[in-house]
């Protein structure tokens, strides 16, 4: 984890998340702890990467989950560049989901 995520307050938050054992508790918590928009974007930024890992481009991307180009932009730097936290939940959803995420 990099250092600017490396605080107790954080470590407390991501704890708190893996607390949770049903999709019906993790969107009561989010629900509480964000605002809708909020998740919304959320859930926008991983369906972007869902859809970079299958090998769309940004014009179907962008016409599919109305993310903006500087969006998908972000995500498909993540993917390539990042912590591989994308990758981790993306190939846990498909291994879950019988091949799909």
């Amino acid at each position: 984890m990099i250092d600017k995520l490396n605080s107790a307050e954080l470590r407390a938050f991501f704890n708190a998340i893996l607390t949770l054992e049903t999709e019906e508790e993790c969107g009561n918590f989010f629900e509480d702890i964000c605002t809708i928009k909020e998740i919304q974007d959320i859930s926008q930024r991983l369906e972007v990467a869902k859809q970079l890992k299958d090998g769309k481009v940004y014009t179907e991307i962008a016409a599919s989950t109305g993310a903006s180009t500087a969006t998908i932009s972000r995500v498909n730097k993540c993917l390539s560049y990042g912590s591989g936290g994308y990758r981790t939940v993306l190939e846990r959803l498909e291994k879950k989901n019988g091949g799909k995420a």
